[in-house]
């Protein structure tokens, strides 16, 4: 009878140690679960932080090149207009006669506006403009112009970088 109570206190205390043990395993799983789902949620936060960081980026390259491609544009602007008095001397002011129609052909269209309709006379006295002045607004007119366009440019670089950076 003792060798059963001794059988039966070791198969007691072996269900006991297993039963300890499928607790400790039960825990260890709970724990691996709570641990993937931490990295998870970091792996997510890393991901939209890099994609925060690749569109900071981006736009600061785009923003970047934009502010040199003005630059330029001014600066070839600039010197244009400086360049004025060597390309169109005093004695070609006093040589060309700048009529009075296409001093109004040219105020329409860099006003963006229609002609009013009457050609006017042909005869009509010479504008009181310079050639040089003409060339001038010219060159300032083409100025602002290639500005523009270097603006719409880097907004497109800006919105193409935007929509290449999202997921």
């Amino acid at each position: 009878m003792t060798r059963a109570l001794i059988l039966l206190a070791l198969l007691l205390a072996s269900a006991a140690l297993a039963t300890c043990q499928q607790q400790r395993i039960g825990t260890a799983r709970a724990g691996e679960i709570s641990a993937n789902t931490a990295l998870n949620a970091e792996l997510e936060a890393h991901s939209a932080t890099k994609q925060e960081l690749l569109t900071a980026l981006s736009a600061t390259t785009i923003v970047t090149k934009y502010v040199d491609r003005v630059q330029v544009v001014r600066e070839r602007g600039a010197t244009l207009i400086k360049e004025i008095p060597v390309y169109v001397t005093p004695i070609a002011d006093a040589a060309c006669v700048v009529p009075a129609g296409f001093v109004r052909v040219h105020d329409a269209a860099a006003e963006g506006i229609p002609l009013d309709g009457t050609a006017g006379d042909p005869d009509a006295s010479a504008s009181d403009i310079a050639l040089s002045a003409i060339a001038e607004v010219t060159a300032a007119n083409y100025g602002i112009c290639h500005e523009t366009a270097a603006q719409v440019i880097g907004l497109q670089d800006y919105i193409r970088g935007q929509l290449d950076a999202q997921p």
